[in-house]
């Protein structure tokens, strides 16, 4: 029997970690997330990944501990395996509502033009001045009202761009536009349209124990995802101290100050940082090789998106200008606490926990234990 080679291991890895989110990059362009950004300007793009940048971050920040260190100097505890994550999305995260400014291309510029121009009775033939008003709308933001379906939003709610109306100058003459209201065909990507949560998955390796010290290690190789985006990278570490260790009668429990941090950049897309810091407690109940020990944390934590896309705007047939866009996008959690059990059955073990945040999440993790 042929065994799979290692690249494919991560790739398989990889799809796990993002099993819902892989889909966002299916070759299909109507559930492409890059190609969807491409027609929203940042304002609208901000209001439309939000909801994914909040459960990337909850979900990065979950997982990391199922026992806090043991209060000594010198011993030896290495973990290996992996964890899996789950944010839930909150129901109004669905749908959005904002105002901002876009650029609108040469079709939707035409259609106002027409309205502008119903009642043309100048000298300049209507074509010319028509090509000219579409020439002035698109080369211009303008500011409108969107609403519609965020990146897990329906698959029926499509984006609305609600234009307000405005007034514009050919030389001395003033052209007023009516309201008007356009639908741009864009909803919830793929399998995330509808999504209740977003699920991740990732390998985890603890070592300790030196001086109430343990460090947790997530990592995977780089992945080449294709010419356009690039590649897929992903490192965290963390880091625990028993304060106990310095304690003269010591504590009845583990108790540990911990430290974590990650990067994940899914090509040249979308790059995550996260961070986060708090306490966490465990008491073991049993022996070293069979044991059930509860926990609990509470940590403060931070999760930052950077969302890169070129914006494509057709302001004349055949004819697109191109701007870069760049933003970052803070994730809505900025505490979680955290309550689980773990179980030790001689070399594996077991945990799960519930974290209570902003966006609610649950982490369960197996793991070798030696």
């Amino acid at each position: 029997m042929k065994l799979p080679s290692f690249r494919n291991i991560c790739m398989i890895t990889v799809t796990l970690f993002f099993i819902f989110g892989i889909n966002v990059y299916a070759q299909d362009s109507d559930e492409n997330l890059n190609s969807t950004l491409q027609e929203l300007s940042a304002d609208v793009a901000k209001k439309y990944v939000a909801p994914i940048s909040s459960a990337f971050g909850s979900d990065l920040n979950a997982g990391w501990f199922h026992t806090a260190p043991p209060a000594v100097k010198y011993g030896f505890n290495l973990e290996f395996g992996f964890v899996a994550m789950g944010s839930f999305f909150p129901d109004d995260s669905k749908h959005f509502e904002t105002s901002g400014r876009i650029r609108l291309e040469a079709q939707e510029a035409g259609q106002l033009a027409d309205l502008a121009l119903e009642d043309y009775s100048g000298i300049v033939p209507k074509p010319i001045v028509r090509a000219q008003l579409v020439n002035q709308i698109t080369s211009q933001y303008t500011d409108v009202s969107v609403s519609g379906a965020t990146i897990i939003g329906s698959q029926f709610d499509s984006l609305t761009i609600n234009y307000p109306g405005g007034t514009y100058l050919l030389g001395t003459e003033a052209y007023v536009v009516p309201a008007e209201q356009f639908r741009l065909g864009i909803v919830g990507v793929g399998e995330l349209a509808d999504a209740s949560m977003l699920p991740l998955f990732a390998p985890q390796l603890s070592i300790g124990t030196l001086f109430g010290t343990s460090l947790t290690f997530r990592y995977l190789p780089d992945i080449k995802l294709d010419e356009e985006l690039g590649s897929f990278r992903y490192f965290g570490f963390g880091v625990q101290h028993n304060p106990g260790l310095w304690l003269k009668n010591g504590l009845p429990f583990n108790f540990s100050a911990s430290f974590y941090t990650q990067k994940l950049e899914f090509g040249s897309l979308l790059n995550t940082t996260t961070w986060a810091f708090g306490v966490n407690a465990s008491k073991q109940l049993g022996l070293d090789a069979l044991n059930v020990t509860p926990y609990v944390g509470f940590m403060l934590e931070s999760a930052t998106m950077q969302v890169t896309y070129d914006y494509i705007v057709e302001v004349d047939q055949g004819v697109f200008e191109v701007e870069k866009i760049r933003f970052d996008i803070e994730g809505e959690n900025k505490s979680r606490l955290t309550m689980g059990l773990s179980i030790r059955l001689l070399l594996i073990n077991l945990n799960a926990d519930y974290n209570i945040g902003q966006y609610n999440s649950f982490s369960v993790g197996l793991n070798f234990k030696i």
